[in-house]
């Protein structure tokens, strides 16, 4: 049986490869969104399993929450505002796509329960690598 943090990252890749963005690519899940500094001219967006919460909602029930990152990365050219801000642009568009999205996991629903993406891109992977990085952390309830 799938443990369902796996179930619900492969429901989170499989909606983004099933919607059209403004710059195209083939989500993938991944347990680590690390790739070859050489591969990075390719956009990746990488959906990673992140953490999960447990509390009890009753006396004989639980409630999961789940935590999913997408990470969004590519080696840019030139670096400037038109660049980058293009790249922000998808970050706010896959934020927007799945912000409040149900996901259907098997027979259940997993409900979002909300969007964090602090900070906004990583500074250093900009000055080091010349790579814009952003990381989604997407929250679901199953």
């Amino acid at each position: 049986m799938t443990p369902k943090i796996i179930a619900i990252a492969e429901a989170v890749k499989d909606e983004l490869n099933g919607q059209l963005f403004s710059q195209g690519f083939t989500a993938e899940r991944h347990y680590q969104p690390v790739y070859e500094l050489t591969d990075m001219k390719t956009l990746h967006v990488t959906v990673v399993p992140k953490g999960l919460e447990i509390e009890p909602i009753s006396r004989a029930e639980t409630a999961g929450d789940y935590q999913i990152d997408v990470s969004v990365q590519k080696k840019f050219t030139i670096g400037d505002n038109t660049e980058l801000d293009a790249m922000m642009e998808l970050v706010s568009e896959i934020a927007d796509f799945l912000t409040r999205l149900r996901l259907t996991i098997g027979a259940a629903t997993a409900l979002w329960l909300k969007t964090e993406n602090e900070p906004v891109f990583a500074a250093e992977h900009i000055e080091m690598f010349r790579q814009f990085t952003s990381v989604l952390t997407m929250t679901y309830r199953l």
